[in-house]
């Protein structure tokens, strides 16, 4: 068994600190980069990136909705063409940071609001996807397992990279629980660690009704801005490990 572990990270602006980059970045695969516009400034994404590049940690670029204040979290409608733009500019941000850090943004995936609307938002999808195909079509792009955004890369000849995660609880459908509900973000690290071993094992998860969900991915997220992501980390590497998951970036 072979999965990728990847983690949000750059996220810090200015004096504000999210999460510790530097200790996540010491378990994890996969590296989702802030590109700016969700989070981020210029300082933290370079900083981001050298980290990655010294770990060996492949560099990704998290495409958000311009909304800082809102930490990329409430979605924004608006037109497709505006949408394409927003995300090869953050592309083409963070591919320059990462050049000068000695590595290279070699996948994408979509930030909160945007991720989640592109589950099921036809044209805001097609437009990520366009955004990817004309900077470079050999991005792969993570999302949500069924989700409308991973159909149409896939159609659109780019590699779709089926994802799940680790602390984020499940509805009976398979999608994520919204973060205003209550038990959305899950914090027990045993239990956490426990989940992702059996997701990797058998390909599900139990949902918070009880039920039990079919979940295929080739990548785990842990977010990085969750108090505890550095203990949970390590306790789903080694719980992994431990299981016979050999762990390696899908993008390596």
């Amino acid at each position: 068994m072979r999965l990728d572990l990847n983690a949000d990270v750059g996220e810090s602006f200015g004096p504000w600190t999210v999460g510790d980059d530097a200790a996540v970045l010491g378990v994890v695969t996969s590296a989702n980069v802030a590109c700016g516009f969700h989070a981020g400034d210029p300082v933290a994404l370079r900083t981001t990136c050298t980290y990655a590049a010294e770990r060996g940690v492949v560099v990704g670029a998290q495409v958000g909705y311009r909304d800082l204040a809102g930490f990329g979290r409430r979605f924004i409608d608006m037109h497709p063409d505006e949408l394409t733009a927003d995300v090869i500019y953050q592309l083409g941000a963070l591919s320059a940071m990462a050049l000068v850090s000695g590595t290279r943004v070699a996948y994408v995936k979509p930030h909160g609001a945007l991720y989640n609307a592109i589950v099921h938002h036809e044209a805001q999808a097609q437009a990520v996807v366009d955004a990817i195909v004309a900077v470079d079509p050999s991005l792969p792009v993570l999302g949500l397992p069924g989700s409308v955004v991973l159909e149409r890369a896939t159609a659109a000849g780019l590699r779709a990279v089926p994802e799940a995660f680790a602390d984020r609880a499940y509805t009976p459908e398979g999608r994520l629980v919204p973060r205003s509900e209550p038990g959305a973000v899950l914090h027990d690290v045993e239990a956490v660690a426990a989940r992702v071993v059996r997701l990797a094992r058998d390909g599900v998860v139990t949902a918070v009704d009880g039920s039990t969900v079919a979940v295929r991915a080739e990548s785990v997220c842990i977010h990085g801005d969750t108090p505890g992501a550095v203990a949970m980390a390590h306790a789903v590497r080694a719980a992994l490990e431990d299981s016979g998951v050999e762990l390696r970036s899908f993008a390596g």
